[in-house]
């Protein structure tokens, strides 16, 4: 599957921002989605995965919702009350895995090329 993701911006601080990945290629609805983010000079790390039935699992609590449009093949990544240390290229991943919701980069099988975010204070 081939994945797009766009949506990334400077934003300040307290502001919002919406992430979009387009898939293509395969069944997007069979795919378990997530996005990762990776800033300068630190590994790569997981933010939120979201099944194929919808439930979602996350690493920033209250603050960034993951939601699917199976019928537009497209995951989105809301991004409230954001916070300089949010800065970072932000990555969305597929895995052909369904439980348990993997959160490891390992866990996952494609990649989009990442979209800048940073976030001034």
């Amino acid at each position: 599957v081939q994945l797009q993701a766009f949506g990334g911006g400077l934003v300040q601080a307290g502001g919002s921002l919406r992430l979009s990945c387009a898939a293509s290629g395969r069944t997007f609805s069979n795919y378990t989605m997530a996005w990762f983010r990776q800033a300068p000079g630190k590994e790569r790390e997981f933010v939120v995965a979201i099944s194929r039935s919808g439930r979602s699992i996350d690493s920033v609590k209250g603050r960034f919702t993951i939601s699917r449009d199976n019928a537009k093949n497209t995951v989105y990544l809301q991004m409230n009350n954001l916070k300089p240390e949010d800065t970072a290229v932000y990555y969305c991943a597929a895995s052909s895995r369904i439980a348990p919701i993997p959160t490891f980069r390992g866990g996952f099988d494609y990649w989009g090329q990442g979209t800048q975010v940073t976030v001034s204070s």
